[in-house]
């Protein structure tokens, strides 16, 4: 290691340990241990160009380990993408740049939020296969316009995660060889050494997976680092994981190598005899040293360098091929390339259908009009009704394929999706059953987090799943989501209602979206279509002001729907309410929403086949409703929904009470 390249390793140990000092909170653990790894990484073999961050053909970097964002902010500030001292000062604190865990969006060169541990495992295969994908669909035998990797730094933690396993072993299926985790092994967590819980071998492990391995035995040998980097680059077939043995909480004397400096500042003496340790001579706390700075600025006139060829080489690309490149902006626009509001096909249907059947149809009138669409169920395309028939699947053979078989796994399915919406250029979409949402969840808050599109098709919605029994019939699972905060729910009632479903997840490019449908057959009811947009219309009205209010989501809407004509004959004037989805329908003008459910009517009624929790705002005081606050059973769904009360004559009897 050369004399700038030590010196530039601890400035970046002590910004980051400063920060945390300053902050009384945080990670030291990690920055000083791992800080000649990212410093080999992004000094060496990463592509990237601080002053454009956005550049599509960039290499991706992803902090699985986001505890160690000291570190990550360090790197950001040194290697110019506009962190300041003054926002390192402030690390941790309520309004800065430097939260403590990174947050896409938030922090210039931040790619996406990881979240909790492992998480970014998935983020970076999903990275990877985006680029693959890209790669495929986009590059020429004379123009490879797409051509970079994704890294990711993880530490033990990561490795112990589940989802580091589910996406792991999918990459490898994948044949993702430009993706490269860098593994920080320190061998210490919270409680201690890692003995206590993690003694598997973690090579042996993802080499059975079919990566490819190494290991640097000396953490801080930069020359090593970057020789095993340019070696994992070279093997084009396997993803790479590199073991880089290190001590956590490097050169601070009285705390490297234990568990105390993982998660705690090091103290203002423990940082002054680290600094002795290390030969820092810099006085000032926050400093920079002359020789870092000018270092740094050489190398990010290299970089800048790299996107000007690639501009160059884009703009050739562009010549040469005029239609691939018009099919790149399109591909690379928020906006969709055909007006489907106005689309009269697209609002089309006829017959009845359950509404995953009803999604497939929708699906495939998007496939031909959305040309990056890509997505996949977890195992489940079948009964998810998730293909898309004009189009492959995707394999080593042929990664243009936009079908996607993620298999079992969908804790890692949900982060792979959140890293390709993020990557740019993609309309990722993912399918499981209601139910397996609790195994998505994470993934699912990480996209609401960070205001991805990402639309989750979740089928077999409620206790209409029947013999499969209560195991997997959703009830809480619909209250849940919409506790979400940004976090769009929608439970059509047909298949024009779910074209409206599938519109509003397409429309939002802030905000994930969840269809939530049925496995059983539903009416196509008269009414419904566009007004669906707004999350909650009317569907059927009386003259004058209401007796009563009926609202229902998915399948109950068609006992409300019914239950209308009896009321009507009993003299009981109603008004019928599809409420597809709570999210679209707050986001309304107060007019509108009055003018769907009148204050002055108190007499209310609510049916779905699922948890209770979240109608009463809309029932209010007066009013009841007819939902589920148990598990289910097994048996036929017929069956379930008599014996649980989804019937007309439950729905008119329960109104007549009201109002008696």
């Amino acid at each position: 290691m050369s004399e700038i390249e030590q010196l530039s390793v601890n400035t970046i140990r002590f910004l980051s340990a400063e920060a945390i000092q300053k902050a009384n909170s945080g990670h030291p653990g990690l920055p000083l241990g791992a800080a000649p790894a990212a410093y080999t990484l992004w000094a060496k073999e990463m592509k990237h160009n601080p002053a454009n961050p956005d550049w599509a053909d960039r290499d991706r970097f992803v902090l699985s380990a986001g505890h160690g964002s000291a570190m990550l902010y360090s790197l950001l500030h040194l290697f110019g993408y506009g962190l300041t001292i003054e926002d390192l000062k402030q690390f941790r604190q309520k309004g800065s740049l430097t939260p403590g865990h990174p947050e896409y969006k938030l922090t210039k060169g931040v790619e996406i939020t990881t979240g909790p541990l492992g998480q970014g495992i998935a983020n970076a295969v999903g990275f990877a296969l985006a680029e693959k994908h890209l790669a495929a669909k986009f590059n020429t035998a004379e123009y490879k316009v797409v051509d970079h990797y994704t890294f990711a730094l993880c530490g033990d933690g990561c490795l112990m995660e589940g989802v580091s396993a589910e996406a792991a072993s999918l990459a490898a299926t994948m044949g993702l060889g430009k993706l490269i985790l860098l593994y920080d092994s320190n061998n210490i967590t919270i409680e201690g050494s890692t003995d206590v819980a993690f003694t598997e071998d973690v090579l042996k492990r993802f080499e059975a997976y079919g990566w490819h391995i190494q290991e640097v035995v000396d953490g801080t040998d930069i020359n090593t680092i970057a020789k095993a980097i340019e070696f994992a680059k070279e093997e084009k077939a396997k993803p790479s994981i590199i073991k880089i043995d290190t001590i956590i909480g490097y050169g601070a004397p009285n705390k490297q190598g234990k568990a105390s400096a993982h998660g705690e500042p090091l103290g203002e003496e423990e940082i002054e005899a680290t600094k002795q340790a290390l030969g820092w001579t810099e006085k000032e706390t926050f400093a920079v040293p002359k020789e870092v700075a000018e270092h740094m600025q050489k190398l990010q006139a290299e970089f800048a360098k790299k996107e000007q060829q690639w501009n160059e080489l884009f703009e050739s690309y562009r010549k040469a091929n005029p239609e691939l490149a018009k099919e790149w902006d399109i591909w690379h626009s928020d906006k969709l390339p055909v007006d489907l509001l106005n689309e009269e096909d697209y609002w089309t249907y006829e017959g009845n259908l359950a509404t995953r059947a009803s999604s497939e149809k929708v699906l495939q009138k998007l496939s031909k009009i959305i040309p990056n669409l890509i997505g996949g169920s977890a195992d489940l395309a079948p009964s998810n009704k998730s293909v898309m028939k004009d189009r492959k699947y995707y394999s080593v053979e042929n990664p243009e394929g936009s079908n996607l078989h993620f298999g079992i796994r969908e804790f890692a399915m949900t982060a792979m999706a959140n890293a390709m919406a993020a990557h740019g250029g993609l309309r990722p979409y993912i399918a499981g059953f209601f139910v397996f949402s609790d195994y998505m969840k994470s993934g699912l808050r990480m996209s609401a987090l960070m205001e991805l599109p990402v639309i989750s098709i979740m089928t077999h919605d409620s206790i209409g799943v029947g013999e499969d029994g209560p195991t997997h019939q959703p009830i809480e699972h619909l209250a849940a989501l919409r506790s979400m905060p940004n976090y769009t729910v929608f439970r059509p009632c047909d298949t024009r209602e779910t074209a409206a479903g599938w519109l509003a997840g397409l429309l939002r490019t802030t905000s994930p979206t969840a269809l939530v449908l049925t496995r059983q057959n539903l009416p196509l009811l008269d009414g419904t279509g566009k007004e669906a947009l707004k999350g909650a219309y009317i569907l059927r009205d009386c003259e004058g002001t209401p007796d009563v209010l009926l609202m229902a989501s998915g399948s109950e809407v068609e006992l409300i729907y019914k239950a209308y004509d009896e009321l009507a004959q009993k003299g009981i004037k109603a008004r019928v309410i599809s409420m597809p989805s709570f999210e679209l329908f707050e986001e309304q003008s107060e007019e509108y929403k009055e003018s769907v459910l009148p204050n002055v009517v108190r007499k209310r009624v609510a049916v779905e086949a699922a948890s209770s929790f979240g109608w009463h705002k809309y029932v209010g005081l007066d009013g009841a409703t007819i939902t589920m606050d148990h598990f289910g059973a097994s048996a036929p769904a017929g069956t379930l929904f008599q014996e649980f009360g989804f019937t007309v004559e439950n729905v008119v009897q329960t109104a007549v009470n009201l109002l008696s």
